[in-house]
């Protein structure tokens, strides 16, 4: 993960999934550098049976639990320390893009992978801080300045998959000084494939583009991207052994503005508007069973920053203000979920208060203290709660130390499908009694990074409180219920890096544990809330034996918790596999042979809905 640290001032509460400390040493504590070490949680970046997105090879990131259907790309339900899919949110720039229907939409976004940096994942006091609507965590990726740089390829594999895909950049000074360029950047994608088993077919398209100015201080994006999915998968959301589909459609506009000031201070503006379109299908081969349509639509601006004021009354102490604020406003047209309310606003303000002293011996100790106010216009309103202490130490050999420790808490309201629809009959029965949810979040890091070496743990403690989980019941086999519960999670990560000359090697270890509360007697099973590895390791390695030849591979160990609607065993090992042949005959080309699910494991990361099968590819790619 890319991880950004002044090396006199700790300004963020490192979590194990967030930051580390990088550091050099310096004579003057008023001089503040930043240094960004580029990391990485897994091996692998690119996808395995389609083009790539924001989740590619998110399942083997050990700071996101990733349970897909079909596939990664084609169905992500991306979840953070326990939490559920409803729980995550993706933010992009200072905004946190919003599906207002389900958090099975939250990672359609269409925008290629190369606009944006590596992803964040904020948690604790950070998710507190930054989050919009989603109270365990957020993934966050910022927009990357515009190289002039493009690729094109064409894939096959087996399961008659086919892939293209052509992107490029251009980047030229405006003026006669490179004080500012003018950039232009866009990327076309396509992919189909008959599926890794039957009738999990796909076909997949889009289209993104951007227009950048870059400043020596500033940077400024107008963004456009467009993306169209079918997929089936049997037993996709209900498991009554039927072949259900999903055409979706989603348009994304987004304006960005981030400005750097003064010492260590910046501000950044995003505005959206996102158009999502889902027709989904009960069944393939009778339509007419069942089907719905839905169209949402949201329109946000957000403003988020950091500023800060050095030698408050000494070289020693420093002060800072973390803040953030967004709107946004939904509606949504559907045949099955206008039961309830159809429009929605939300708001939310938070600042976060900071305060730097240093000590003896490189040593330096921030407190954090503040609060966030969320409201919508249908649901109460609710003031948390965040705050931290961090300890960060520097020693002479280019080694830094974090001790850090934190409390937060955060809340959300839930989505039209879980309060909108009927909740009497049907597949999915809402329920118009569900409350805001709230979270407490408890935190104790440890943290070492040296020059090719990091060290990343935590241990913490979560106690949702009227979390929405879709649950089972035994007297009504025929749907799925939204529910509150309360839960509370217990859980250990561990994470270390290693670089060497030739090779990098990343392993992690999570435990988890919880303790639920329905307060209902008819939730027999839990779909979302109760379906975590209780113990999960990932294994990851990046091999140059030679100039031409690059390895990567993910290896993912986990024990899932039992659930009575999961068929098969509740323990998977999954490889992700990657050669990379770069021919030195012809600079520029380079041949990528992939497996994904190399071992052909069925193991049902939702309960109920069968796993992906295996997947290879070839494919042939040029770089300019």
């Amino acid at each position: 993960m890319t991880r950004v640290i002044p090396t006199a001032l700790l300004t963020l509460s490192c979590s194990i999934a967030t930051c580390s400390a990088a550091s050099e040493e310096t004579n003057d504590v008023n001089e503040i550098e930043k240094i960004t070490v580029e990391s990485s949680t897994t091996a692998n970046k690119d996808a395995v049976g389609t083009f790539v997105s924001l989740v590619s090879n998110l399942e083997y990131d050990p700071r996101v639990d990733l349970q897909s259907r079909n596939m990664a790309e084609a169905q992500a339900d991306v979840t953070i320390r326990g939490g559920i899919f409803e729980n995550t949110g993706f933010r992009v720039g200072s905004a946190t893009l919003l599906d207002p229907q389900t958090g099975h939409y939250f990672s359609e976004i269409p925008i290629a992978p190369e606009m944006l940096s590596e992803a964040y994942v904020l948690a604790g006091a950070d998710n507190a801080l930054y989050g919009m609507n989603s109270s365990v965590g957020t993934v966050s990726f910022g927009w990357k300045a515009i190289e002039t740089a493009g690729s094109v390829s064409i894939g096959a594999g087996n399961n008659n998959f086919n892939l293209h895909r052509i992107h490029s950049g251009i980047s030229m000074p405006v003026g006669d000084t490179n004080d500012w360029t003018l950039g232009f950047e866009g990327e076309y994608s396509f992919s189909e494939s008959d599926g890794t088993i039957d009738n999990g077919d796909h076909d997949f398209k889009r289209l993104s583009g951007r227009v950048q100015l870059l400043g020596t201080t500033s940077q400024t994006d107008l963004f456009f991207g467009s993306q169209d999915k079918f997929l089936g998968w049997p037993n996709m959301y209900t498991p009554f052994n039927v072949n259900e589909t999903e055409d979706l459609s989603t348009q994304l506009f987004i304006l960005n503005h981030k400005q750097d000031y003064g010492t260590e201070s910046t501000f950044e503006v995003s505005a959206y508007t996102r158009d999502h379109k889902d027709h989904y299908i009960f069944s393939r081969e009778n339509p007419a069973a069942f089907e719905a349509f839905h169209e949402t639509k949201v329109n946000s601006i957000a403003f988020a920053g950091r500023h800060h004021l050095s030698n408050l009354d000494s070289q020693y102490k420093s002060f800072a203000l973390n803040y953030f604020s967004q709107y946004m406003e939904d509606e949504i047209e559907s045949t099955t979920l206008e039961n309830n309310f159809t429009s929605r606003k939300y708001y939310k303000v938070s600042v976060l208060p900071e305060y730097t002293m240093s000590l003896q011996d490189e040593q330096q100790l921030t407190f954090r203290l503040g609060a966030a106010y969320d409201d919508t216009n249908r649901d109460d309103s609710a003031v948390s709660l965040i705050g931290d202490i961090i300890w960060n130490s520097i020693n002479g050999y280019g080694t830094a130390q974090t001790v850090y420790f934190s409390y937060a808490e955060a809340s959300q309201v839930a989505g039209y499908t879980a309060i909108g629809g009927s909740n009497t009959s049907g597949l999915f029965r809402s329920n118009y009694d569900l409350e805001r949810e709230t979270t407490e979040n408890l935190e104790l890091g440890f943290i070492l990074d040296g020059q090719n070496w990091g060290f990343d743990s935590a241990i913490f403690y979560r106690k949702d409180n009227d979390l929405t989980d879709w649950t089972y019941s035994l007297n009504s086999t025929s749907a799925r219920s939204a529910n509150p519960v309360d839960i509370e999670t217990s859980g250990l990560e561990l994470l270390g890096t290693k670089r060497l000359e030739s090779a990098e090697f990343i392993a992690s270890y999570t435990f988890l544990s919880k303790s639920e509360d329905y307060g209902v007697t008819d939730a027999d099973a839990s779909f979302y809330a109760l379906n975590y590895p209780d113990h999960r390791i990932t294994l990851g390695a990046i091999w140059h034996p030679t100039d031409m030849l690059e390895f990567r591979v993910d290896n993912e160990w986990r024990k899932q918790q039992e659930n009575i609607l999961r068929n098969g065993d509740d323990e998977a090992v999954f490889t992700h596999l990657t050669l990379k042949v770069s021919p030195p005959q012809v600079q520029g080309l380079e041949v990528i042979f992939a497996a994904d699910n190399l071992w052909n494991e069925s193991f049902e990361e939702i309960p109920g809905t069968p796993g992906r099968g295996q997947q290879f590819t070839a494919t042939l790619t040029y770089n300019w």
